[in-house]
């Protein structure tokens, strides 16, 4: 195809007065662009350790295989369905975690009449474990309680089950809430072959996010061979496992990272499932996978092939058809580059995280509306109801613009032979292998998790997260870059941590009663809550449960939100007057650069026309009463400028803070001796300063 271009192209009267480039002619242009800065600048180095180039060519994927597999081939690389999403688009599968069934089905049918095709529920913390709520007013406070058929057919009243897929993020509960789920079908006449999603059940993600769970994992793993067994049983078609990869990219992980979690977590279900007779054909299809969508958008796109790559491969290995090796795809866009800081900017993060979701291939896909992490202000006020609605819509709408008007939908594969996408499609897929083996070698995911290898993993990409947004290497518009100085700071959602507590049980229905998926939906029939349920399962379980450490939630843009709550909380916004040395374009660039840079931190900023001489500055300062000051000008100037200045300020106030715009080295070590306590520039540590500043300005006012 590409010989067939070239000679269409020379034999085109339009191309014939036009020189072919070669590469190395580019390259020539391209140094010489440098001005003697080295080429190795344009090469950007991920926290996947990828070192992307600036351009790509044919050669650098004539070698890579399945290059000519068309969609629906294996390895699946490019799809699972050879029509892509021609006969079906990807699932608008919003989350909603409601408290109530009440509360759930009336977002839900408002939802579902505006666009959004699939059920996504999100039970809260008592309910994921398999328990009944302790108290009415406790339940549902951080999702939706769930305890009987009759909350099911609450939740779920006028929405019909066989059209519209189910997705529950059950947790270890998920034996019991599936019984409950299929009693409910049931009994509405609902044929349960028809039921179409998953019940999200996740045992070793559960434990890596919350480092506990309420029961041991032998149990935990034998709760899972029963529920795979029963849903292929009655529900074919309704999935008992989601493996998240939510846990590892929440708490700031790579792609290559998450991939690599979700592979080894997925191999060490089927391992544990065939100790109970399971085949792999019948686990692989109880299966799916749930990725995070994050903000890099090409590695993003090449996760999701990557994945079904692997996964082809990886179920190949263990003996399975080509049923099986389709791997099912469920998106959620991240949480961890999503800020309370110009939160409105989140509308932009969701969107261009849904286009790659949709350009890499995802099945379903949640688009977390952008108020997702600040706080309510009051549940039952026309206001947040309002602001809830809002950006709900937005966020739903999303995905119908790039299904609708975008047309995403009439294209299959559309990144398929991109030169970048198919080469980083396949570093990602060896990267990811390659960390799977590592995992393999400690063990296996579980005695991966239980040493704290995977976590340390985890932490070692977070911290080199925060160091490159600290020093602005990453941006975060509207936080670490381009802040609302104007803004008021919402309050963000507390962290909640989900103990591990054992249902009570029920003596009437001992464990060795429980045998079948079958039994457990017949007691849900007679009205059996949840708790009974998983206390009947559970009645003769040790209580030694299964515990890790855990991976912390983050947020990238938390350290600086703190700094702007903290201003914003002060009896008196922290001030900064920035000296402006000499005429406009003497100052300008300094004093714009030195603005924007504590502006992140939640500071005042006094922003002068330029000053004539050190007098009239040190005038100013007194006038204002401000008690730190940032020098700006040119490093041509600052020899004569700064030493004076720097005295003469320090005299007119001790403890005034004086910095430096610049980083002049030949001079750094005379101005500290005049009196410059820091320097602002390009690459400094722009969080650490303004923490410094700050606790220098607010706590010792």
């Amino acid at each position: 195809m590409a010989d067939e271009n070239k000679t269409a192209s020379a034999s085109d009267p339009l191309f014939a007065d036009f020189h072919t480039a070669t590469y190395d002619e580019w390259y020539e242009t391209t140094v010489a662009s440098l001005k003697g800065k080295p080429f190795a600048r344009l090469i950007a180095h991920t926290y996947e350790d990828i070192d992307l180039r600036p351009l790509y060519r044919a050669e650098d994927i004539a070698d890579l295989p399945y290059l000519d597999n068309l969609p629906g081939q294996f390895p699946y690389l490019r799809g699972t369905n050879a029509d892509g999403y021609l006969a079906q688009p990807w699932l608008i599968a919003q989350e909603i975690a409601d408290g109530t069934p009440q509360a759930f089905n009336e977002a839900l049918l408002r939802d579902l009449a505006r666009g959004q095709t699939a059920v996504n529920l999100i039970p809260d913390s008592r309910t994921q474990q398999g328990a009944d709520p302790q108290q009415a007013a406790a339940a549902g406070q951080n999702g939706v309680s769930l305890s009987s058929v009759a909350d099911f057919a609450a939740a779920f009243a006028g929405v019909n089950l066989v059209e519209t897929p189910v997705f529950i993020r059950a947790g270890s509960g998920a034996l019991s809430l599936g019984a409950l789920l299929l009693a409910y079908a049931q009994q509405s006449g609902v044929d349960l072959a028809a039921l179409r999603g998953s019940l999200e059940a996740d045992p070793l993600g559960e434990l890596a996010q919350h480092g506990v769970l309420p029961l041991p994992l032998e149990k935990a793993f034998a709760e899972l061979a029963l529920l795979v067994q029963g849903t292929a049983e009655f529900a074919p078609n309704l999935q008992a496992i989601t493996v998240h990869g939510y846990p590892y990219a929440d708490g700031g992980a790579s792609a290559v990272q998450e991939l690599a979690f979700v592979l080894a977590t997925a191999v060490s279900y089927l391992r544990e499932l065939q100790k109970h007779d399971l085949d792999v054909e019948t686990m692989a299809a109880s299966m799916q996978v749930a990725f995070s969508i994050g903000g890099d958008f090409f590695m993003e796109i090449a996760k999701l092939r990557a994945a079904r790559m692997l996964w082809a491969q990886m179920i190949a290995a263990f003996g399975g058809g080509d049923a099986a090796q389709k791997l099912t795809l469920h998106g959620r866009t991240q949480r961890y580059n999503k800020t309370l800081t110009d939160a409105y900017v989140n509308m932009l993060r969701g969107t261009t995280e849904a286009f790659a979701a949709a350009v890499g291939g995802v099945d379903s896909l949640h688009v977390a509306p952008f108020d997702e992490e600040i706080a309510p202000v009051g549940e039952d006020s026309r206001r947040e109801f309002s602001r809830r609605e809002f950006s709900r819509r937005i966020a739903r709408n999303a995905q119908i613009i790039l299904q609708e008007e975008a047309n995403l939908t009439k294209l299959i594969d559309p990144a398929g032979g991109s030169w970048y996408v198919e080469w980083l499609t396949d570093q990602v897929a060896q990267r990811a292998w390659a960390l799977f083996q590592e995992v393999e070698k400690q063990g296996g995911m579980v005695a991966a998790l239980q040493s704290g290898w995977v976590q340390a993993q985890v932490a070692a990409t977070a911290v080199a997260r925060a160091q490159n947004l600290a020093t602005r290497k990453d941006v975060l518009v509207g936080t670490n870059l381009y802040a609302n100085p104007d803004e008021t700071i919402a309050s963000g959602k507390p962290k909640l941590a989900v103990a591990a507590q054992p249902s009570q049980p029920v003596p009437s229905k001992p464990a060795s009663a429980i045998l079948h998926l079958q039994s457990l939906i017949s007691l849900a029939e007679t009205g059996a809550t949840l708790g009974q349920l998983t206390a009947a399962v559970r009645a003769d379980y040790a209580t030694d449960y299964a515990s890790v450490q855990p991976i912390p939630v983050r947020r990238a843009a938390e350290p600086f939100e703190q700094l702007r709550a903290a201003a914003q909380a002060a009896a008196q916004r922290p001030r900064i007057f920035l000296a402006n040395m000499g005429p406009l374009r003497q100052h300008k660039a300094r004093a714009d650069f030195a603005r924007d840079f504590f502006t992140v931190g939640g500071f005042e900023i006094v922003y002068p026309d330029g000053l004539g001489d050190v007098e009239t500055a040190v005038a100013a300062v007194r006038a204002d009463g401000a008690t730190a000051v940032v020098i700006c000008s040119t490093d041509d100037t600052y020899p004569e400028i700064v030493p004076p200045l720097a005295q003469a300020l320090k005299a007119l106030q001790p403890n005034m803070t004086v910095i430096l715009a610049g980083y002049p080295k030949e001079h750094v070590e005379s101005f500290k001796a005049a009196g410059i306590d820091q320097f602002i520039y390009l690459g400094a540590d722009c969080l650490a300063i303004n923490q410094w500043l700050q606790q220098a300005l607010i706590h010792h006012s």
